[in-house]
Parts: structure tokens; C-alpha cells; sequence
């Protein structure tokens, strides 16, 4: 997940820079360091500490948070990724799959409603 979170930083960077029109070379120059690190940060091949983050968000004038914007919804996109790829490793998850979709459309409407009551019978009871 570290590696999504250093993408999601570079490319939030990288949009920022662009649109305020700056150069890696203008923005490294307002941060004190080399036009490649710049580059590296945008494309994650570095990490950027806590002071770089405060640096980069005082020279492109947005709060610190602005980096962070939308990671919560890649991690939850992430979680949901690495579980469903549990699930469906299963044998029995795919026989279930294929066996359902062999089934005609009313059929597999009325399975559905008839799965969906079982679990909330689960849930009350």
C-alpha cells in the first residue's frame, strides 16, 4: 500500500505544478532541491518526508491535507480488491458463478432476492 500512497502524493504534485503552469525546474528551485527530485516524487520513485510535503504545499499554495485527498477512497478501493481476490480464488465461488449464470434471467433474479433474504435473516437474528 505504500507504493499506492507514493503514487497518489506524486500525482497529486504533479497536478498541482501543472496547473498553477510551474516547471519541475521553478518548483525544485522554490523547494531548495534538483529539478530530478522533483521528478522522482511525481513518479514515486522516492518518498517525500513530512518538511518536503510542507515545503511543496507552501511553494503550489494548498494546505498539506490536498495531498492526501482521495486516498481514502484508492485504500478502500485497494482492501476491496485484495478481498475480492480471496473470495474468487475459491473453487466454490466459481462453480456458484458459473452455476448461476447458467440459469435464465427470472431465475437468477429470484436466487438473488432469495441469497439477499437469507443474509439479513443472518443479520437480525
Amino acid at each position: 500500500m505504500a507504493d499506492d500512497i507514493d503514487m497518489h502524493l506524486g500525482r497529486r504534485l504533479r497536478r498541482r505544478r501543472r496547473l498553477l503552469g510551474l516547471t519541475q525546474q521553478e518548483l525544485a528551485r522554490a523547494c531548495g532541491v534538483r529539478f530530478q527530485q522533483i521528478q522522482k516524487y511525481e513518479c514515486a520513485a522516492n518518498r517525500m518526508s513530512a518538511a518536503r510535503l510542507w515545503q511543496l504545499a507552501e511553494a503550489l499554495e494548498v494546505p498539506v491535507a490536498y495531498f492526501f485527498e482521495g486516498l481514502s477512497e484508492l485504500r478502500a478501493k485497494s482492501r476491496l480488491r485484495e478481498e475480492g481476490g480471496e473470495v474468487f480464488a475459491r473453487k466454490e465461488t466459481r462453480d456458484l458463478v458459473r452455476a448461476y449464470y447458467q440459469l435464465g434471467e427470472r431465475p437468477r433474479r429470484r436466487l438473488l432476492d432469495l441469497a439477499k433474504s437469507l443474509h439479513g435473516g443472518e443479520a437480525e437474528g
